[in-house]
């Protein structure tokens, strides 16, 4: 929440450099207070388990937040029952006429797939056209990043040799408010076959906000501020790695250990959580600049997004 001074209290500019908010008197005497309104387009298999992370994350804000959960229509979801889709999701259809303070879409298992091979890419690409207008901001997770990457900027992916699995660190590139109270580094889980053309960023529309050194760009935002993409997996559980590294094992695959993850990198020693709280910070972070930066009245989303578009 934003700290109340008034305007010739010495550290506010001091504040307002660091991308702290500071609001003067007057401000807070006339702010309205309404719950956020979130929409996840939750695209992952086990959505049950995306959902615990995602809403674990969020709940640590101060503020009330009212969340719509979205499906995809175009696809049969084999994971997850029927019975919970219905009573739990959304389809796209029930929510274009509205509007969202922000808006979360997940990672999917098909990365090793050409975006228009997706069998649902075309019902994507309507809703993320729309997340572009509807929305105040959206965060974009692992293959959701790469895939709103290559249809908003042209940016394609690149596939690797093996599978990038592990936890990494990563730099700040610049002072953002995403970023508020980070360490100099910080760690992510970081699990994909594929990265991104980094020779296509248009620094004039995307600025890469942190890197690892050997892995190259994990997070990026856009110019204006509303779209935000992780390359990694902040949401992931302690377990998350270690449940997908035996499934792989399972399946014959030759996924390697995960990097970085393991005590002395061997399975029986466990796992230390190192991204945990940089993962609650980033999501206070948007969910605060979200607050800041929404109109008290929803129905104003729309009209201000399209002026932010015609700029």
């Amino acid at each position: 929440m934003p700290i109340k001074l008034v305007d010739s209290f010495p550290a506010k500019q001091v504040l307002e450099k660091e991308n702290i908010f500071a609001i003067d008197n007057e401000r807070a005497s006339t702010q309205d207070i309404r719950p956020l309104k979130l929409l996840i387009l939750n695209l992952m298999p086990n959505k049950i388990d995306t959902e615990i992370q995602l809403l674990r994350l969020i709940s640590q804000s101060p503020l009330q937040i009212d969340v719509d959960f979205l499906k995809i229509s175009s696809h049969e979801h084999k994971n997850t029952s029927l019975h919970h889709l219905s009573q739990f999701y959304l389809a796209f259809d029930e929510i274009r006429n509205r509007t969202y303070d922000g808006m979360i879409i997940t990672g999917a298992p098909v990365e090793q797939l050409p975006f228009k091979e997706v069998n649902y890419w075309d019902e994507l690409v309507e809703i993320m056209d729309w997340s572009q207008t509807n929305t105040t901001s959206v965060i974009h997770i692992c293959w959701g990043a790469q895939a709103a990457l290559y249809h908003h900027y042209g940016v394609e992916k690149t596939a690797y040799d093996k599978k990038l699995f592990g936890i990494y660190s990563q730099t700040p590139k610049e002072n953002h408010r995403l970023f508020r109270g980070f360490d100099d580094r910080f760690n992510t889980p970081q699990s994909r076959y594929t990265g991104i053309n980094e020779g296509q960023i248009d620094e004039k529309c995307l600025r890469i906000m942190a890197a690892n050194e050997e892995i190259g760009a994990t997070i990026l935002i856009s110019e204006d501020d509303h779209n935000i993409f992780l390359l990694g997996h902040f949401e992931y559980d302690t377990d998350s790695l270690t449940q997908e590294y035996l499934r792989d094992q399972e399946k014959g695959m030759d996924t390697a250990i995960p990097k970085n993850y393991f005590v002395d990198n061997q399975l029986d020693k466990g796992v230390i959580n190192t991204w945990r709280g940089h993962a609650h910070l980033l999501y206070h972070n948007w969910l605060n600049d979200v607050y800041q930066l929404t109109p008290y009245e929803l129905n104003q989303i729309l009209s201000e997004q399209k002026e932010r578009l015609m700029m």
